[in-house]
């Protein structure tokens, strides 16, 4: 069988953190299985007589915290020649991000495999497409208008208010009825009611973590990771201080799953991570999900691969 090329999109490598990085976990999978991989990021993309380029290196990894890898000097590739595309480039979700779909749609057609599909990246926002899923999510809202969210915030004493386009934790608020900056803060979240935004009700089980759960074709991972914020936090995010640990899987998480599942499988949703605090589902992350490493580390796991068996059953060698 001839060699696999892999060409994964994604923010610099050099600035990763290759103990927690889970593209660099994809590529480390790549590695082992003797596939060709090159990196690069979406403003490197360019389309001349109807086909899509990208200006990429040939890259190398190690398992090595001090030297995760080696870039050969970057030259000029033809997308349509890979087996496989990564899209891992981490949000914000902006214009920039969504022209970048429309060129690795245009190499879709060409029988490249992305991941995930250009398509549904588009069509599932992070934040919005769990509203597809009534029964599954908190009590939520999205509005530009202040009096809607603040008559909200009031019905349920506390509630956190979140952008349509972050990550990391980046500009999330937990709101009390009785705070003084209520009216500051939607103002600058809203853009001075311009802006919709999604408040969902404060959920107490935050203190028990925000559980990354992993599916893989729509299967989950046996064990989520509880991502445990910092002292006088309430935010999840590894990124804001929280501290990841994992747990088995309980049987409302494989409910909530089973319910996302043929949704994710219909719209080639390949890799995907669940955020569910309690009971419910309150992010549905479809760009770049991450925890691979961590669950890998805690439960000699191999998620990486799991997810490259599915990705060769679906390409034609």
């Amino acid at each position: 069988m001839r060699q696999i090329k892999i060409a994964v999109l994604m923010d610099d490598i050099a600035e990763i953190n290759p103990t927690k990085d889970s593209s660099l976990a994809m590529m480390l999978e790549a590695t082992r299985r003797n596939w060709e991989i090159y990196t690069f990021d979406s403003d490197d993309m360019f389309v001349e007589q109807g086909n899509v380029f990208a200006d990429m290196s040939k890259t190398t990894v190690n398992d090595n915290a001090k030297n995760w890898f080696k870039k050969q000097t970057s030259k000029s590739e033809l997308l349509s020649g890979f087996d496989i595309i990564l899209m891992r480039k981490d949000p914000p979700f902006d214009m920039n991000y969504i022209y970048a779909t429309y060129l690795l749609e245009q190499v879709e057609k060409k029988s490249v495999l992305v991941i995930n599909k250009p398509q549904s990246l588009r069509d599932a926002n992070e934040k919005l497409f769990a509203l597809n899923f009534p029964h599954c999510i908190p009590k939520t809202i999205v509005s530009t208008k202040s009096s809607k969210i603040k008559e909200f915030i009031s019905e349920h004493n506390v509630a956190v208010v979140k952008p349509l386009d972050g990550m990391g934790g980046k500009d999330i608020f937990k709101l009390n009825s009785n705070d003084s900056n209520i009216d500051e803060v939607l103002s600058y979240m809203t853009d001075n009611g311009q802006k919709q935004i999604i408040v969902q009700e404060f959920l107490k089980e935050i203190s028990e973590g925000d559980k990354r759960i992993l599916l893989i074709d729509g299967k989950p991972v046996e064990y989520a990771l509880a991502r445990i914020p910092a002292q006088n936090s309430f935010k999840g995010n590894l990124a804001a201080g929280a501290t990841g640990v994992g747990q088995p899987l309980s049987t409302r998480d494989r409910y909530l799953c089973e319910q996302v599942a043929p949704t994710l499988k219909d719209k080639g949703l390949l890799f995907v991570g669940l955020d569910v605090i309690g009971d419910y589902i309150t992010e549905i992350n479809v760009t770049s999900p991450t925890c691979i490493r961590e669950l890998d580390e805690q439960y000699n796991l191999n998620i990486a691969g799991e997810l490259f068996d599915v990705i060769e059953q679906k390409i034609v060698t």
